[in-house]
């Protein structure tokens, strides 16, 4: 079933990034286990899938301690007392809000002799129910101290699109975020910033109009969250 899904998925990928008039191969396939249980990561591994994100730390501890040949994403919030559990278990952290956040998980991998790719997330539809910075201006004004943190390597910025059905409104979100995300990269030039984080399930074809190099598919590929 993951096989079949998988492959429909990616079918779709393919369609929007080329009617996009992007280069196939520019967007890269997020699978997103939270709430499913071990036996539905270890398919996703079975069916080719080694880039995975979770929601929760803890939950990722239950499911991934010891997997090897992952590399798992922190998609969701992540708390400062939680930054010491992500060295050895996350790759990435896609949902820095805070430079107090980014310090204590720099401290954390430091300790570790640990590093971690991050994204700065961006709250592009300014729903207070929702993290990421809600002002461009701060997020740009913080890039700079989180890019010199120990640990971090800053590639780029990550948004939740608006939960609505109007399209014009998640392209919208979507397309303000790749500006953001353009002068993040023109205000870093020395720095490996390429990643632009954005797209779900419902709305990963307006994403990938909109630019973004990585879309984040949960229930697509491993149906309903429990």
């Amino acid at each position: 079933m993951i096989t079949e899904r998988l492959g429909e998925v990616r079918r779709r990928i393919q369609n929007a990034t080329v009617q996009a008039g992007r280069s196939p191969g520019e967007v890269r396939l997020l699978a997103v286990t939270k709430t499913h249980p071990i036996e539905t990561v270890r398919a996703a591994i079975g069916a080719g899938l080694t880039v995975l994100g979770e929601n929760r730390v803890q939950e990722a501890i239950t499911k991934y301690q010891g997997l090897e040949g992952v590399e798992l994403h922190l998609i969701g919030h992540l708390q400062s007392n939680k930054a010491k559990l992500v060295p050895g278990l996350f790759s990435w952290v896609e949902s820095i809000d805070a430079l107090s956040t980014a310090e204590a998980l720099s401290r954390r991998l430091q300790a570790a002799g640990r590093s971690c790719s991050v994204l700065l997330q961006y709250n592009s539809s300014h729903e207070a129910s929702k993290s990421g910075y809600a002002d461009a201006s701060e997020l740009l004004e913080d890039a700079d101290r989180i890019a010199a943190l120990p640990g971090l390597a800053l590639r780029g910025i990550m948004t939740i699109g608006p939960f609505v059905e109007d399209a014009r409104r998640i392209a919208a979100a979507f397309s303000a975020t790749r500006a953001l995300y353009e002068k993040l990269r023109s205000q870093r030039p020395n720095d490996r910033v390429d990643t632009l984080s954005m797209g779900m399930t419902d709305d990963f074809e307006i994403a990938i109009a909109e630019g973004s190099t990585e879309v984040r598919i949960g229930s697509a590929l491993f149906g309903a969250r429990a």
